[in-house]
């Protein structure tokens, strides 16, 4: 199978990509990347580490401009580089989403982890469908929100 896999979900299965990372992890997998999280506001989570990293920034309350801060990206991103530099079994990346499609965000990191080789696996809702294909040269294979479906792929990717 495929090592660039993405869950096709219109709502985040963070807790699904959580379960899924701590599990490989104790299987001795070297699980990297950052998994999106609420609390109250969007943050970018180290799945290795636990360090947080904030992706919003406050406009005031009467603002309707986007909150995405663009310095939490490029903090964030240090971790998906660094997972190339250790390296890494599996990168997982929050999602694809209009950023990556926009060729911002953390689109040059994963693109880096697929050039290397290094399986990812990310979210993507059905509105980005064509740009995630264009995006990965329609390698990328879909799974759905299922824990055993993604067991199965990785099993598959380790098996080569």
């Amino acid at each position: 199978m495929r090592p660039i896999a993405a869950i096709l979900a219109d709502s985040g299965p963070m807790d699904l990509l959580s379960s899924f990372a701590r599990q490989l992890t104790e299987r001795g997998v070297r699980v990297r990347g950052l998994i999106q999280q609420h609390d109250p506001d969007m943050q970018l989570v180290d799945v290795h580490s636990g360090q947080t990293y904030a992706i919003t920034q406050n406009l005031g309350p009467d603002s309707e401009a986007c909150r995405i801060d663009p310095s939490g990206f490029a903090e964030a991103s240090m971790v998906l580089r660094a997972a190339l530099a250790e390296p890494a079994d599996l990168v997982i990346v929050n999602r694809f989403g209009k950023l990556e499609a926009c060729g911002t965000g953390l689109s040059a990191e994963m693109l880096a982890v697929m050039a290397e080789g290094v399986p990812l696996l990310t979210t993507l809702h059905a509105e980005l469908l064509e740009q995630w294909q264009h995006f990965t040269g329609h390698a990328g294979v879909l799974l759905p929100a299922d824990l055993e479906a993604l067991h199965r792929w990785w099993d598959s990717v380790r098996q080569g």
